[in-house]
């Protein structure tokens, strides 16, 4: 199965056309959604309740993990300790698990998680902390991908049973990861879509957000194409497939998705019902 998605459900206004109910604008749409609030704040079980009960019963999350637990700087006032944020973390999203909606945590790491021994450790321990769940694993250093590295990082995955996130982005000098698209988990393949703005990630422009800027991208017809051949692949190696776009910035990634599901000839059913028909 492969199924296409965004990031977040807030910042497509192209399909969110309501704004009390932009989750289930959304799933009128798309199977599936990364969720990327809970990088910045643990929600509530009772949010996630709502999430729960604004979408159909075949729709998944791909839920992003805390910051602090993939070594982000905290906030000021966060003083709880790792251990039992991890602890937190994985019990308000109990009933998401226990619903069968959860798709697989999204540990995104930062640039300076680099391939050394300590971030080695720190893998394994997610792995025990997580319990067997899905865990999707995003690395943003290209150490992990030097030729020395490669090779083990990925037998590494594949060891502890995690899905390793096939990144597209603009490659960049200094701050980039390769394309690398292997899957180490046959249950899970997972492909993610940042866009191809290079002066938007090299980040050097300092009249521009490049947070915001740097995922400023529409992707072409050509580009598609090789995403559907990559994603094609992808499915014959692992059970399920998730593309996510998070090409946001300028409002193209829904425009992409539906673009790229029209290539591959994929029709969703069980989607929530569809107010207006915007594609």
């Amino acid at each position: 199965m492969i199924q296409i998605g965004l990031t977040g459900w807030s910042d497509h206004p192209s399909i969110t056309t309501n704004p009390q109910n932009k989750l289930g604008d959304y799933a009128a749409h798309f199977p599936i959604v990364e969720l990327d609030s809970s990088f910045y704040a643990i929600p509530s079980q009772e949010r996630i309740q709502h999430w729960l009960k604004n979408t159909p019963e075949t729709f998944q999350f791909i839920v992003k993990a805390y910051g602090p637990l993939t070594q982000h700087a905290r906030r000021p006032d966060e003083t709880t300790p790792l251990k039992q944020l991890f602890h937190i973390f994985r019990t308000n999203f109990l009933p998401l698990l226990k619903s069968g909606k959860l798709n697989s945590y999204l540990f995104q790491f930062p640039p300076y998680f680099t391939c050394v021994k300590e971030n080695v450790t720190y893998l394994r321990n997610i792995r025990s902390l997580m319990g067997d769940v899905p865990i999707a694993v995003e690395f943003r250093h290209t150490s992990w991908f030097s030729p020395d590295y490669q090779p083990e990082t990925l037998k590494f995955l594949q060891k502890y049973g995690f899905i390793h996130v096939v990144v597209d982005q603009p490659q960049t000098p200094h701050n980039s990861v390769p394309f690398v698209p292997s899957v180490t988990n046959p249950k899970q393949a997972f492909l993610r879509l940042h866009g191809r703005n290079y002066e938007g990630w090299l980040g050097q422009d300092e009249s521009k957000d490049w947070r915001e800027y740097r995922t400023l991208y529409n992707y072409s017809e050509t580009e598609l194409l090789t995403l559907k051949a990559t994603t094609l692949s992808l499915a014959k190696q692992a059970k399920n497939v998730a593309v996510i776009f998070n090409n946001n910035s300028g409002g193209h990634a829904a425009g992409n998705a539906k673009h790229l599901q029209s290539l591959l000839s994929i029709t969703y059913e069980g989607l929530a019902p569809r107010q207006l028909d915007l594609f």
